[in-house]
């Protein structure tokens, strides 16, 4: 059993991400105990599904995930991200959400460290994480979809205040 400890984004604005990964399942928690979601994913073989979030708040994730890249969609067929990662080079970069309104991926590997930069330099967010023994590419992808968490909420709160104004 290897752990995945870090966070995504700053102090005050981000959330921690803390799973187990047992050679097959990544199970944990995005964000803290009232604020976040659940994370469930199932890696065989090169293909991954699961969810984040329960029932009826989260998303589905299903597609490839393997040593040289991930290709995977969270959410559904019309409303979901693309996520399209390449690994090598002790690097991961690529695509999260598509090419015009997306956001870019730059992770360096430092031994057991994923650290680096989801969304670019201005309105990105940090990514610390202790991947352990785990593949580096389920814990990059992990880092996406904890990044489509913190996301999610910062914007469903924005537009909530926004409402209420």
């Amino acid at each position: 059993m290897s752990k995945l400890n870090g966070r995504i984004g700053g102090v005050t604005q981000g959330y921690d991400l803390h799973a187990e990964w047992d050679g097959e399942g990544l199970r944990g928690r995005i964000g803290g105990r009232f604020q976040g979601k659940d994370l469930d994913l199932t890696l065989r073989a090169g293909d991954v599904d699961g969810r984040v979030g329960g029932t009826f708040a989260g998303f589905d994730v299903d597609g490839d995930v393997t040593p040289r890249g991930v290709d995977v969609r969270l959410g559904g067929r019309v409303d979901g991200d693309d996520v399209h990662l390449n690994l090598g080079g002790g690097r991961v970069t690529g695509r999260f959400s598509g090419r015009l309104s997306g956001k870019d991926v730059d992770l360096h590997v430092n031994g057991k460290w994923l650290e680096g930069r989801i969304g670019g330099v201005v309105e990105g967010k940090d990514v610390h994480l202790d991947f352990g023994d785990m593949p580096p590419e389920l814990a990059a992808l992990a880092a996406v979809c904890a990044y489509k968490v913190l996301e999610d909420d910062q914007a469903a709160t924005a537009s909530s205040s926004a409402a209420s104004s």
